[in-house]
């Protein structure tokens, strides 16, 4: 199944454009001209250098806008993915629940449930997960991560029932492939078979002869 820490990107990270023109809007409001032209240079340098990986940058950029809007979710969520990028769960946690708390979102609780999964606190993980899926249940991703947590905990009906809502969700040969593995999982090899074999469909059309591929020779 997917890394979880890489669905932040498919959570989060695919609406960064959304935010950040929300961000430039709320922020730029009610303030001059200058500071507000300021604010829109800080998030440009913000959201370059955590595309560029230039994470030292992008924190100070994010630090300086927080000292002039302490209450500045966006700012905060940006922190919090730019802290767990580099592993540094705690600081993330923190920021995604200063975000959760100034502007509730399901964004901001998926994260905290990504971070705690990746920490091992499965329990919380889950709380944080079924929070984000009241407040937004139309994301696969959110109910993939759900699956994995249920998974851990040793909840094979609820990891069941998680995938299958992905799969509604997201009929793809990925959320099929995933439900194929949890059915195997839990000994119904018939479904199992069922879905793995619509998963072959969707990425071999029937009827269409399969490519050979010659194995790369090694120099």
């Amino acid at each position: 199944m997917v890394k979880m820490l890489g669905l932040i990107i498919v959570a989060l990270l695919g609406g960064l454009a959304v935010f950040y023109r929300k961000a430039l809007t709320d922020s730029s409001g009610d303030l001059p001209a200058k500071l507000s032209d300021k604010l829109d240079g800080l998030w440009r340098i913000a959201q370059e250098s955590l595309r560029e990986k230039k994470y030292l940058r992008a924190e100070k950029a994010l630090l300086t806008i927080l000292r002039v809007d302490e209450r500045n979710a966006t700012a905060y969520n940006r922190l919090g993915i730019l802290y767990a990028k580099q592993q540094a769960f705690k600081d993330a946690i923190e920021c995604f629940e200063i975000a959760q708390s100034l502007e509730p979102s399901a964004s901001s609780l998926h994260n905290v449930g990504l971070i705690y999964y990746e920490t091992g606190d499965y329990t919380k993980a889950g709380l944080a997960f079924e929070q984000a899926l009241a407040m937004e249940n139309d994301l696969s991703a959110r109910h993939i991560a759900y699956a994995k947590v249920q998974e851990k905990l040793g909840h094979d009906k609820k990891m069941i029932e998680s995938l299958e809502r992905a799969v509604e969700i997201d009929p793809i040969p990925q959320t099929y492939t995933m439900l194929a593995d949890a059915y195997e999982q839990t000994g119904q090899q018939e479904l199992s078979l069922k879905y793995r074999e619509k998963a072959a469909k969707m990425i071999i059309p029937q009827g269409q002869p399969k490519r050979v591929v010659q194995p790369r020779k090694v120099i």
